[in-house]
């Protein structure tokens, strides 16, 4: 049982619907705002680093900046089938086998980070293929613009008073109208958009403009596998797991944290092999 927390949260919850606007029986939810303008805004940010072929290893782009839209539309289909399979897979299997059809069934959420992330990638490297591109330069690609949608899917979820963290004694705990116990959490959402997006952002973005990395390909994205996983780890250890799974061992370990260790140590090993590749000007 939680022990009550008497601290006032001065972070005030937003009184924001969760639903951006409606057009008739359709209602728009700020979730998948997030997903659209997250795709939206990396497709025209990655168009610009496929224009600038100075920033690329022999000056060569995976594909042309007039394919990225091409591009976008595969790449929208591939986060969502990924996430919604990785949701399945990783955190609720024995519920969806009981209940096959709501597998498809995504109005109430459950998207998997993880997932999305594994359907990206096939889904760049299938297309970087087939224009004869390097798929190494073009997982580069999808991890310097995919933070722009993690910030904005993060800051969706908080919106939804949903993923939110464990009891806190912080100024900044905030009371979610969702949480039934009503007591100051860490917005772990917010700390989520700050580290996984926005910090993330900027370092890749000195990476990539100031040390030239998208000429080692590889390099990007192993800096986004380590940087993404370990904040999001170290988020893990505040933020409360899912309700239908629980910690995995010891009242600490996540299923968030579990998947998100490949993600480092792939990280490792492609900072490795870019590091060890000769640099291409």
């Amino acid at each position: 049982m939680v022990r009550p927390i008497t601290a006032e949260p001065t972070l005030q919850f937003p009184n924001i619907d969760p639903i951006a606007f409606s057009v008739g029986p359709l209602a728009v939810r700020w979730y998948a705002l997030g997903y659209l303008f997250g795709t939206g805004l990396g497709a025209l940010y990655a168009r610009s680093l496929l224009a600038r072929r100075s920033l690329w290893a022999d000056n060569a782009p995976p594909f042309k900046p007039g394919e990225i839209w091409d591009f976008a539309f595969w790449t929208m289909l591939s986060i969502v089938i990924g996430g919604r399979i990785g949701y399945v897979l990783f955190y609720n299997l024995p519920m969806y086998l009981a209940n096959p059809l709501e597998i498809i069934n995504t109005l109430d959420g459950g998207m998997s980070f993880h997932g999305g992330a594994i359907g990206l990638m096939l889904a760049a490297i299938l297309f970087t293929r087939s224009k004869g591109g390097n798929w190494l330069s073009s997982l580069d690609m999808i991890a310097a613009v995919s933070t722009i949608g993690i910030f904005l899917v993060r800051i969706a979820n908080f919106i939804n008073a949903e993923l939110y963290g464990a009891p806190t004694t912080l100024p900044w705990g905030v009371i979610f109208p969702t949480d039934p116990q009503q007591v100051p959490r860490h917005p772990s959402q917010l700390y989520e958009a700050a580290l996984e997006g926005l910090l993330l952002f900027l370092i890749i973005r000195i990476a990539t403009h100031v040390f030239f990395a998208l000429r080692r390909p590889g390099l990007v994205a192993g800096i986004f596998g380590i940087g993404y996983g370990l904040a999001r780890i170290a988020v893990e250890f505040v933020r409360l797991p899912d309700v239908q799974i629980g910690y995995l061992y010891g009242g600490w370990f996540t299923m968030g944290m579990l998947l998100s260790i490949p993600f480092v140590l792939g990280g490792l090993i492609l900072v490795a092999y870019a590091i060890r590749s000769r640099r291409v000007r």
